[in-house]
């Protein structure tokens, strides 16, 4: 055998892998890690996370069983051949979101508490890409299709999300024009501006108060973040980026309009599969919509956008476009699963390895009720992860009935049942190492292997 310290026996990184439309350099095999990495524990980990605007029609959604037994309500109905690698949960919610349901996007990744004199926190991808950054070209990806980022820095400042498949298709697997050198004087430039203002911050400190000294160091925070990420691009520049097929690449380097909003969601998760496929991210974050706005569905009929639909005051006819509406998007989000499944790495299918959490902020958006929040989370069967039941939080002995539709939570029926415990159980898989995040208070047992 050969010795760990020559390994010749390596393929390089750079040795070039056809098949699935893409040539790559792929950094998943066994025979191009050391022996020493050649551990499961190394292996890549990812998360994506998946927001719907404006709750859902709860009446339809609500499941009214738990466990293995549980029958898939009719918005659901898509995921049912995925059955075994999903778990529906009921009964979540941040407290801090309770009434005020501006914020809930907002602090649906952060469970942050925010109000005049305080400002979000990191959200749980941003942690997560905090760990896996080194290891990737881009330490996560933000998307939205009509603008809201879900993602929020180490200083609680929301980060841009891109809206066009085209463009994020391009800054991800196109080469930029002008070449690797161009390139590097760009960010050398950049790397000069930081360093001018890192010093004179530094200069000035001393000779600010005590507020000012702690809003300095926020926007400093922001500052070295720029830092890092320049140093990291710098040094991925010698590395080319994956090859795409042209058939590949002309069927996602496009702009498609959200009138066609299944093909722009399909398209937007192709993307996500890919980039997931190439090791370019191992984290990702896709809002579907805006929570004043949120896109009709013109495709199968639905009109009207997401948000008029949530107040629909008992409109039948609204109440059956609303439910249309989640069952649309809740098949997309099927589509995402069926490619993680197909598109596989050297340690199996990419879901087995891949966290998948969708749901909302909000549950019955008609009167912004967001007590127990829709929430179904998906694969990462290898990371520790099991599935198969409906956790239903909602069902405890102190539970008193409903307070006045079926279905429909004001208050939480289990207070201590917080997304905040989800989050810190898919951060502890993704391997940060801490015991809490925002409003946690334990891990959700129910979940794991």
């Amino acid at each position: 055998m050969s010795h760990f310290r020559s390994q010749s026996w390596l393929l390089n990184r750079r040795h070039v892998l056809r098949g699935l439309g893409v040539s790559l350099a792929l950094p998943l095999l066994d025979c191009m890690r050391p022996l020493r990495a050649a551990d499961k524990t190394l292996r890549p980990r990812r998360s994506v996370f998946i927001y719907l605007p404006n709750g859902v029609n709860t009446a339809a959604w609500e499941m009214n069983t738990a466990g293995a037994d549980y029958k898939m309500s009719k918005p659901l109905a898509a995921l049912e051949k995925h059955r075994s690698v999903i778990t529906p949960i009921s009964g979540l919610h941040h407290p801090h979101g309770l009434g005020n349901h501006h914020n809930c996007s907002t602090i649906w990744l952060t469970g942050g508490k925010i109000g005049p004199s305080e400002r979000n926190t990191i959200s749980v991808d941003q942690l997560m890409a905090q760990v896996t950054a080194p290891q990737t070209r881009y330490s996560s990806i933000e998307m939205s299709n009509q603008g809201h980022s879900l993602a929020y820095s180490a200083d609680g400042i929301q980060l841009p999300a891109q809206l066009s498949p085209g463009v994020v298709f391009r800054d991800m697997f196109t080469e930029p024009q002008g070449g690797i050198a161009k390139q590097r004087r760009g960010l050398q430039r950049r790397a000069s501006i930081l360093d001018a203002v890192l010093d004179e911050s530094n200069t000035l400190g001393n000779q600010l108060g005590k507020d000012d000294r702690g809003r300095l160091e926020q926007y400093l925070t922001s500052v070295r973040e720029v830092e890092i990420r320049t140093q990291r691009a710098d040094k991925w520049l010698d590395t080319p980026r994956p090859k795409v097929e042209p058939a590949v690449q002309s069927q996602l380097n496009r702009d498609i309009s959200l009138e066609r909003l299944g093909e722009y969601l399909r398209t937007m998760y192709d993307i996500m599969v890919l980039a997931f496929q190439t090791d370019m991210t191992r984290v990702a974050t896709f809002s579907t919509g805006n929570e004043w706005q949120g896109p009709a569905v013109p495709e199968i009929g639905v009109k009207q956008d997401r948000h008029s639909l949530s107040h629909h005051n008992g409109n039948p006819k609204l109440m059956q476009d609303l439910l249309d509406s989640d069952a649309f998007n809740i098949k997309q989000f099927s589509y995402l699963l069926d490619r993680l499944s197909e598109v596989k790495d050297a340690d199996g299918p990419l879901l087995d390895t891949t966290m998948a959490l969708f749901g909302s902020g909000m549950a019955y958006g008609h009167s912004h009720c967001n007590a127990s929040l829709p929430i179904i989370l998906a694969g990462g069967t290898k990371l520790g992860f099991k599935h198969g039941t409906h956790v239903d939080f909602n069902l405890i002995k102190e539970f008193k009935g409903y307070d006045k539709h079926t279905g429909i939570y004001f208050n939480p029926v289990n207070s201590k049942a917080r997304l905040s415990n989800l989050l810190l159980t898919m951060a502890q898989k993704m391997d940060v190492k801490t015991e809490k995040f925002a409003d946690s208070n334990g891990t959700i047992s129910e979940v794991l292997a």
